[in-house]
C-alpha cells in the first residue's frame, strides 16, 4: 500500500503546509466556521423562502373556501391584503435570497476560499484535522486519519 493511500498517516490535504503557524491554523478555522454559519443562515433562507411561498399558495384554498362558506367580503381582504404581498418593500423572499446570495453569500465564500489558497495551499479544515489527530486513538480501527 502506498503511503498516501495507508489509513493510519493523514492524507496530505490535511496537514499544515511548513511554515503554517497555529496562530493562522486557528484563524483559517475561525474563517472556515463563520462560513459554516453562513451556510446555515443560507439554508434557513431558503426556507423562510420556500415556507412563505407555500403559504402564499395555500391562500388560494382559504380564500376560495372563506367564498364558498358565504364570506366573501372576508375573502376579499385576505386577496387584497396578503395574497402575492411583498413580505419587504418591493421584494418576495427570492428577491431576498439573491440579494442575499450576491451581496454577502458568495463574497464571503470568495474571500474565504482565497485566504485559504493564500496561507495555507488551499487545504480545507485543517484546524479541525489537527484535532482530530489529537483526539484520536491511535493505532484503534475506528480511530484513522482517513477513509
Amino acid at each position: 500500500m502506498s503511503e498516501s493511500r495507508d489509513p493510519h498517516r493523514p492524507d496530505e490535504e490535511h496537514v499544515r503546509p511548513p511554515g503554517v503557524g497555529d496562530t493562522t491554523v486557528e484563524a483559517l478555522g475561525a474563517l472556515t466556521e463563520a462560513l459554516e454559519k453562513v451556510e446555515r443562515a443560507r439554508g434557513q433562507l431558503y426556507g423562510f423562502h420556500q415556507l412563505t411561498g407555500g403559504a402564499d399558495l395555500t391562500l388560494d384554498r382559504a380564500v376560495e373556501l372563506l367564498r364558498m362558506g358565504g364570506h366573501a367580503e372576508h375573502a376579499d381582504l385576505v386577496e387584497r391584503e396578503i395574497l402575492g404581498r411583498n413580505v419587504t418593500p418591493g421584494c418576495w423572499t427570492f428577491q431576498l435570497v439573491e440579494a442575499y446570495e450576491d451581496t454577502y453569500y458568495r463574497p464571503f465564500v470568495a474571500v474565504e476560499k482565497r485566504v485559504r489558497q493564500e496561507l495555507a495551499g488551499g487545504r480545507r479544515h485543517l484546524y479541525e484535522a489537527e484535532m482530530k489527530e489529537a483526539r484520536r486513538t491511535h493505532g484503534h480501527p475506528q480511530h484513522t486519519p482517513r477513509p
